[in-house]
């Protein structure tokens, strides 16, 4: 099969060029705005900006992918409160072109969506209600291809975590890493919850649901509910850190641009019995993420 994978420099694109290129039974098409960061053993890479209607079109048609895998999105909830107008073309407009590609040229599509889609009020199952802009434009792009005429998946995450070869991008777990072993007191908040997801486990979701060509949607993230304070005390709990330097709060505390859904968090079951997903623990998870940091070392 051969899996075109937008967005490749991103943390999820990243765990997919390191899955798809060590599978010898697939051709892995990578994509990314900018010059490639992972190490690309099989395949071939193209510089694809997705918020260019031509660009996605030529693309498209010239690698010829039975299936399109969007991880593209601008995925900053604050910046896209700001930004506006940038954001709904990251994450609407580019879906719209994507869509327009696939069907032109008959490609399955799995698309990569977010639990920030719902207003969290109660978790985990509920109507999609968002209340940030990032979560309607989310929410914008899976209308768009729920009412197109392809083939489709959205596979909806929660709050993903993981190691990136160039260490730029930060998450949850590596910022609280971080900041205690910079001996930096931190404040985390204990009323928002979330199901946590590795990295390498949504790459593993997104690849089951391209090669199965699945249809609908989807939940994929880890199966264990935690709120960002068990998550810093579980990561210094592992890593052998101060936890004394971790002080719970709440969100009412921080005033952001954009506001947090409250609870989300997934049944997975879906995914589970479907797609034959399995997420780690949360401690599995920190045992990757660990060997991972060794490794660049």
């Amino acid at each position: 099969m051969r899996i075109l994978v937008t967005g490749c420099n991103g943390l999820l694109g990243q765990k997919l060029v390191d899955l798809i290129s060590s599978k010898p039974e697939h051709y892995l098409i990578a994509t990314a705005k900018s010059k490639l960061i992972p190490p690309l053993p099989r395949g071939e890479f193209h510089s694809l900006d997705i918020t260019s209607r031509t660009a996605v079109d030529e693309v498209v048609y010239k690698t010829k992918p039975d299936v399109v895998i969007n991880t593209a999105a601008m995925t900053q909830v604050d910046q896209c409160e700001t930004e506006r107008e940038k954001c709904w073309q990251a994450n609407v407009e580019a879906v719209g072109y994507l869509v327009e590609a696939c069907q032109k040229t008959k490609v399955h599509l799995v698309h990569v969506s977010t639990d920030f889609i719902f207003d969290g009020s109660h978790g985990p199952l509920e109507e999609p209600n968002p209340i940030s802009y990032y979560g309607e434009s989310k929410l914008a792009g899976e209308v768009v291809i729920q009412k197109s005429t392809i083939n489709w998946a959205i596979l909806r995450t929660v709050l993903v975590y993981g190691v990136t070869q160039d260490m730029s991008r930060s998450n949850i777990v590596l910022w609280v890493k971080k900041s205690l072993e910079g001996g930096k007191t931190i404040n985390v908040v204990n009323d928002q919850w979330r199901t946590p997801t590795l990295a390498e486990d949504l790459a593993i979701g997104c690849f089951l649901a391209a090669t199965k060509k699945a249809k609908g949607i989807y939940n994929i993230s880890g199966d264990q509910m935690m709120t960002p304070y068990d998550i810093a005390i579980a990561t210094a709990d592992y890593f052998k850190l101060d936890k004394s330097l971790i002080h719970q709060t709440d969100s009412t505390k921080f005033t952001q641009p954009a506001k947090r859904p409250p609870k989300t968090g997934f049944i997975i079951e879906k995914a589970k019995k479907e797609l034959g997903y399995k997420p780690r623990t949360f401690t599995e998870g920190l045992e990757l993420l660990s060997s991972q940091i060794k490794a660049q070392r």
